[in-house]
Parts: structure tokens; sequence; C-alpha cells
């Protein structure tokens, strides 16, 4: 049986800051992809990446293993049937903003927009898949103007700036990582005699990672 698990002590943070940009010379097609870079990351840290050629690491949060002063490993990443790599950077992420605010959270996309293959022929509609959407995270938080998330959360929504975000559940458990754009204005809302809250949204860009810890 699947081990069960329930949305209660789950951290979510938020990207903080970003370090200077680590250029990348090469990236391996292997399980797991191997980065060449002149490289000042340890492993267990998080970087983004920006990168062309291989695009289906653009965008992508990863934890990094296997740190050498020329290479690291990206953890989990199976880069085999990936694009060939032209050129890239990683950026070391620091998750220094923590959301604790939230009360529910619903996960939504990843359903593909299907391309109508249907001809003369046909008795019935054929299709295959075409782009999937992206992931996208609805939640509600307890509106609070001066906590320090939302603040935080507000300030990405009205620069449309893209941000990193680590969902860890439990101590020592899964965790979730990915980038997006989060959408929060800070309006309040509820029910007579109920809690005020605050939706948020955040649109993921590009693929999410999973750790098992």
């Amino acid at each position: 049986m699947a081990t069960v698990r329930k949305w209660s002590n789950v951290a979510v943070a938020m990207q903080s800051a970003l370090a200077s940009a680590i250029t990348i010379t090469a990236i391996s097609k292997a399980n797991p992809g191997v980065v060449t870079a002149t490289n000042t990351l340890v492993n267990g840290d998080y970087v983004y990446l920006s990168v062309q050629g291989m695009f289906q690491l653009d965008g992508k949060v990863v934890r990094v293993s296997g740190a050498t002063a020329s290479a690291f490993t990206l953890e989990g990443v199976d880069t085999t049937s990936f694009d060939t790599f032209s050129s890239g950077t990683a950026q070391k992420i620091t998750f220094g903003t923590s959301i604790t605010t939230a009360t529910t959270m619903s996960a939504s996309g990843g359903d593909f927009d299907f391309i109508d293959t249907t001809t003369i022929h046909s008795a019935i509609k054929t299709q295959i898949p075409g782009t999937a959407n992206p992931i996208k995270y609805d939640f509600q938080n307890l509106w609070d103007p001066a906590d320090a998330g939302q603040v935080a959360m507000k300030s990405a929504s009205d620069s449309q700036a893209i941000r990193a975000f680590k969902f860890t559940f439990g101590t020592g458990g899964p965790i979730v990582v990915f980038a997006g754009y989060v959408g929060f204005v800070g309006s309040p809302g509820g029910q007579a005699q109920d809690k005020v809250e605050s939706p948020a949204v955040i649109t993921a860009f590009g693929t999410l990672t999973n750790y098992a810890s």
C-alpha cells in the first residue's frame, strides 16, 4: 500500500535570493545528468537552471550532489533523452522566505491540450496529446498584510518575477521543488463570522522535481 500523507506539518518556502550565476560549459546525457562548470556549489544546495539547447532543464530547480571543483550532478534528473546542451547557467537558491499562513492547497495542470487528428474516414474523433498545461497551486491564506511571507508574495506578484519554491512534507519527509510565478494581491475575503482569507496561486514554469527526503 502506498504511503498516505496529510497536508499537515508541511513547510512552504519561497526563494529570497539567488547567488551569482555559474557558467555551465556542458551537461551530459546520463542518469543522472552531470554538469561541467567551475563549481562553488556543495552537496545539498538547490540551484535554478537557465539552459539553452537542453530545453527540458530550462527553469528547473534541482538539488546538487556529487559536487567537485569542476562539476556537479543533477540529483534525480535523468537527462539521457534530453536535447543537446548548448549554453546555460546555474544559480544557488536561498529559500529564506517561509509561507506560514496557508489553510488550503490544491494542485491542477499537467493535462494536455489535445490536437484533433480526425480524418474524413473516421467514425469517431481521434486526437493526440499536444502541449501540457503548467502545474498550478491554488491556496488560501489567513489574511495578514503584515505577514512577511505575504509581503514577499505580493512583491513577487507585483513585479511578475519568477521565484523558486520548496515544499517539505514533515521532518525528513518528501520534498518538491520548482520555479514559478506567484499571483497574490492580498485581497481579503470570506463569510460572516468566519476567518478572513486571501487567495494566492503559483503557476509553475517548467516541471517539478521530487525528492524522497
